[in-house]
C-alpha cells in the first residue's frame, strides 16, 4: 500500500525495479514497503519460533502471502498483454 501513495506518478510502470531520477517521496514509499514486505512474513516467523503462534499459524499466514503475490504477479502480467484481447 505504501508504493501505491507514494510510487511513481509517471508513464514507466516498472519504476519499482530502480530509476534515475527517483525523489524522496518515491524512496519513502518503496523503503515502506520493503519493511511491510519483510515484516508481513517476519513477524509471524518470529512469533512461532517463541512459540507464542502455533506453526499451523504461520503455514497459513505463509500460505496466504504467497496467494498474495501470486495474484499481484498474475494481475501485472494480464495487465501488461495488449489490453484489446479479454483472453
Amino acid at each position: 500500500m505504501p508504493y501505491i501513495f507514494f510510487g511513481s506518478s509517471g508513464g514507466d510502470g516498472y519504476a519499482l525495479y530502480g530509476s534515475s531520477t527517483s525523489n524522496g517521496w518515491v524512496d519513502a514509499g518503496k523503503f515502506l514497503t520493503g519493511f511491510s514486505a519483510v515484516g508481513s512474513i517476519a513477524i509471524p516467523a518470529i512469533l512461532a519460533h517463541a512459540q507464542v503462534i502455533t506453526t499451523g499459524a504461520l503455514v497459513m499466514e505463509l500460505a496466504a502471502a504467497l496467494v498474495l503475490g501470486a495474484t499481484v504477479l498474475v494481475y501485472d502480467y494480464h495487465s501488461s498483454k495488449d489490453s484489446s484481447s479479454y483472453y
